[in-house]
Protein backbone atom coordinates (compact mmCIF):
# COMPACT_ATOMS: atom_id res chain seq x y z
CA UNK A 1 0.00 0.00 0.00
CA UNK A 2 3.10 2.40 0.64
CA UNK A 3 4.28 1.77 -2.61
CA UNK A 4 0.69 3.94 -4.06
CA UNK A 5 1.44 6.69 -1.66
CA UNK A 6 4.12 9.17 -3.54
CA UNK A 7 2.53 8.54 -6.64
CA UNK A 8 -1.15 10.10 -4.76
CA UNK A 9 0.38 12.82 -3.58
CA UNK A 10 2.81 13.95 -6.54
CA UNK A 11 -0.88 13.82 -7.87
CA UNK A 12 -1.63 16.06 -5.50
CA UNK A 13 0.20 18.62 -5.57
CA UNK A 14 0.04 18.94 -8.88
CA UNK A 15 -3.65 19.64 -8.64
CA UNK A 16 -3.02 22.26 -6.11
CA UNK A 17 -0.33 24.30 -7.90
CA UNK A 18 -2.63 24.07 -11.38
CA UNK A 19 -5.95 25.14 -9.44
CA UNK A 20 -3.83 28.23 -7.78
CA UNK A 21 -5.22 31.88 -9.10
CA UNK A 22 -2.90 34.08 -11.58
CA UNK A 23 -2.42 37.63 -11.18
CA UNK A 24 -1.35 40.23 -13.27
CA UNK A 25 1.35 42.18 -11.38
CA UNK A 26 0.88 44.76 -13.34
CA UNK A 27 -2.38 45.36 -13.19
CA UNK A 28 -2.26 44.60 -9.70
CA UNK A 29 -0.14 47.83 -9.68
CA UNK A 30 -2.53 49.82 -11.66
CA UNK A 31 -5.14 49.27 -9.05
CA UNK A 32 -2.50 51.56 -6.79
CA UNK A 33 -3.48 54.34 -9.20
CA UNK A 34 -7.22 53.61 -10.01
CA UNK A 35 -7.86 50.63 -10.97
CA UNK A 36 -10.52 47.81 -9.88
CA UNK A 37 -9.73 43.87 -10.68
CA UNK A 38 -11.32 40.53 -11.35
CA UNK A 39 -10.48 37.47 -12.65
CA UNK A 40 -10.98 37.92 -16.13
CA UNK A 41 -10.76 41.66 -16.24
CA UNK A 42 -9.43 45.10 -14.78
CA UNK A 43 -11.51 48.41 -14.64
CA UNK A 44 -8.61 51.42 -14.92
CA UNK A 45 -9.94 54.46 -14.30
CA UNK A 46 -8.10 57.70 -14.46
CA UNK A 47 -8.08 61.18 -15.48
CA UNK A 48 -6.30 63.46 -18.54
CA UNK A 49 -5.45 66.73 -19.20
CA UNK A 50 -4.60 68.09 -22.53
CA UNK A 51 -1.69 70.13 -23.03
CA UNK A 52 -2.93 72.54 -25.34
CA UNK A 53 0.59 73.61 -25.98
CA UNK A 54 1.49 70.45 -27.93
CA UNK A 55 -1.70 70.80 -29.91
CA UNK A 56 -1.36 70.99 -33.82
CA UNK A 57 -3.49 70.21 -37.02
CA UNK A 58 -3.76 70.71 -40.56
CA UNK A 59 -4.25 74.27 -41.35
CA UNK A 60 -5.50 74.02 -45.19
CA UNK A 61 -9.01 72.73 -43.14
CA UNK A 62 -10.55 75.80 -41.27
CA UNK A 63 -13.36 77.68 -40.89
CA UNK A 64 -13.07 81.42 -42.05
CA UNK A 65 -12.47 81.95 -37.91
CA UNK A 66 -9.23 79.81 -38.34
CA UNK A 67 -10.49 76.81 -35.95
CA UNK A 68 -10.14 73.34 -37.04
CA UNK A 69 -12.87 72.24 -39.48
CA UNK A 70 -13.90 68.79 -41.03
CA UNK A 71 -11.29 66.77 -42.29
CA UNK A 72 -8.62 68.69 -40.82
CA UNK A 73 -6.09 65.91 -39.04
CA UNK A 74 -4.19 66.80 -35.27
CA UNK A 75 -2.38 65.44 -32.97
CA UNK A 76 -1.74 66.53 -29.24
CA UNK A 77 -0.71 65.24 -25.76
CA UNK A 78 -1.12 65.64 -22.30
CA UNK A 79 -1.28 64.54 -18.76
CA UNK A 80 -2.82 60.58 -17.36
CA UNK A 81 -3.77 61.70 -13.64
CA UNK A 82 -5.21 60.17 -10.61
CA UNK A 83 -8.94 59.28 -11.06
CA UNK A 84 -10.90 62.21 -9.71
CA UNK A 85 -8.33 64.66 -9.99
CA UNK A 86 -9.73 67.14 -12.34
CA UNK A 87 -12.80 69.14 -12.54
CA UNK A 88 -13.54 71.01 -15.50
CA UNK A 89 -10.68 73.38 -15.54
CA UNK A 90 -8.02 72.57 -13.43
CA UNK A 91 -5.23 70.78 -14.63
CA UNK A 92 -2.61 72.40 -16.57
CA UNK A 93 -0.79 75.85 -15.95
CA UNK A 94 -1.36 78.14 -19.30
CA UNK A 95 1.55 77.25 -20.20
CA UNK A 96 0.82 74.20 -20.16
CA UNK A 97 3.07 72.19 -17.87
CA UNK A 98 1.15 70.42 -15.32
CA UNK A 99 -0.63 71.57 -12.41
CA UNK A 100 -0.76 68.71 -10.01
CA UNK A 101 2.68 67.14 -10.98
CA UNK A 102 2.99 64.95 -7.88
CA UNK A 103 -0.44 63.09 -9.28
CA UNK A 104 0.79 62.31 -12.64
CA UNK A 105 0.70 58.88 -13.54
CA UNK A 106 1.74 58.89 -17.29
CA UNK A 107 1.38 60.35 -20.42
CA UNK A 108 -1.42 60.98 -22.95
CA UNK A 109 -1.42 61.32 -26.68
CA UNK A 110 -4.54 61.66 -29.31
CA UNK A 111 -4.45 61.71 -32.89
CA UNK A 112 -7.27 61.69 -35.42
CA UNK A 113 -9.26 64.01 -37.53
CA UNK A 114 -12.39 66.31 -36.64
CA UNK A 115 -15.94 65.70 -37.99
CA UNK A 116 -19.01 67.14 -38.65
CA UNK A 117 -18.97 70.54 -37.20
CA UNK A 118 -15.57 69.99 -35.83
CA UNK A 119 -14.18 72.88 -33.44
CA UNK A 120 -17.66 74.26 -33.25
CA UNK A 121 -19.86 71.63 -32.54
CA UNK A 122 -21.58 71.72 -29.20
CA UNK A 123 -23.37 68.34 -29.53
CA UNK A 124 -22.48 65.08 -30.86
CA UNK A 125 -19.59 63.82 -32.29
CA UNK A 126 -16.84 66.65 -32.99
CA UNK A 127 -13.38 64.48 -33.44
CA UNK A 128 -12.37 60.41 -34.76
CA UNK A 129 -9.35 59.24 -32.63
CA UNK A 130 -6.74 56.91 -31.66
CA UNK A 131 -5.69 57.84 -28.34
CA UNK A 132 -2.55 56.14 -26.24
CA UNK A 133 -1.96 55.93 -22.71
CA UNK A 134 1.31 55.25 -20.87
CA UNK A 135 1.71 54.64 -17.68
CA UNK A 136 4.64 55.47 -15.61
CA UNK A 137 6.21 51.94 -14.02
CA UNK A 138 5.21 52.97 -10.43
CA UNK A 139 1.38 52.54 -11.62
CA UNK A 140 1.76 49.30 -14.03
CA UNK A 141 3.97 50.63 -17.19
CA UNK A 142 2.85 49.46 -20.55
CA UNK A 143 0.53 51.23 -22.92
CA UNK A 144 -3.03 51.09 -24.03
CA UNK A 145 -4.77 52.04 -26.78
CA UNK A 146 -7.81 52.57 -27.56
CA UNK A 147 -10.64 53.80 -30.85
CA UNK A 148 -13.49 55.96 -31.37
CA UNK A 149 -15.48 59.09 -31.65
CA UNK A 150 -15.35 62.03 -29.22
CA UNK A 151 -18.29 63.80 -27.82
CA UNK A 152 -18.63 67.12 -27.84
CA UNK A 153 -21.02 67.31 -25.11
CA UNK A 154 -19.85 68.28 -21.80
CA UNK A 155 -20.43 65.35 -19.24
CA UNK A 156 -22.02 63.03 -21.46
CA UNK A 157 -20.49 59.34 -21.27
CA UNK A 158 -18.77 58.42 -25.31
CA UNK A 159 -17.63 54.72 -25.77
CA UNK A 160 -14.25 53.63 -26.72
CA UNK A 161 -13.15 50.56 -27.97
CA UNK A 162 -10.00 49.05 -26.72
CA UNK A 163 -7.92 47.71 -29.52
CA UNK A 164 -4.61 46.84 -27.77
CA UNK A 165 -1.41 47.73 -26.03
CA UNK A 166 1.81 46.81 -24.82
CA UNK A 167 3.25 44.99 -21.75
CA UNK A 168 0.31 43.40 -19.72
CA UNK A 169 -2.25 44.91 -22.36
CA UNK A 170 -0.62 43.38 -25.31
CA UNK A 171 -3.42 41.49 -25.92
CA UNK A 172 -6.54 44.10 -24.34
CA UNK A 173 -9.63 44.03 -25.54
CA UNK A 174 -12.80 45.80 -24.01
CA UNK A 175 -14.70 48.71 -23.71
CA UNK A 176 -13.92 52.50 -22.93
CA UNK A 177 -16.20 55.34 -21.36
CA UNK A 178 -14.76 58.81 -22.10
CA UNK A 179 -17.07 62.01 -20.45
CA UNK A 180 -15.68 65.20 -21.29
CA UNK A 181 -15.35 67.28 -18.08
CA UNK A 182 -14.22 70.77 -19.43
CA UNK A 183 -11.56 72.88 -20.76
CA UNK A 184 -8.74 73.08 -18.76
CA UNK A 185 -6.39 77.26 -18.62
CA UNK A 186 -4.32 76.28 -21.49
CA UNK A 187 -7.50 75.61 -23.37
CA UNK A 188 -6.92 71.72 -23.55
CA UNK A 189 -9.73 69.54 -22.95
CA UNK A 190 -10.10 67.43 -19.47
CA UNK A 191 -11.60 63.93 -19.78
CA UNK A 192 -12.11 61.02 -16.76
CA UNK A 193 -11.87 57.89 -18.01
CA UNK A 194 -13.20 54.10 -17.18
CA UNK A 195 -11.68 51.22 -19.43
CA UNK A 196 -12.74 47.77 -18.57
CA UNK A 197 -9.96 45.77 -20.14
CA UNK A 198 -10.74 42.21 -20.56
CA UNK A 199 -6.84 40.34 -20.35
Amino acid sequence: MKRYLLPLLIVAMLVITACAPITAPAAVMMQAAAGEETAESVLLKFDVAEDMARFAFDQTKTFDDGLPAHGASFVTQGYIYEYGTLDGTNGTHPDGSPEFPDKVIGEWVCRGWFVGDAAHATTGPWVITTQLYMFDEEHGGGQLVTDGYELSDIDLVGLRAVTGGTGEYAEARGEAMQTLLGFNSSEGVNLRFEIEVQQ
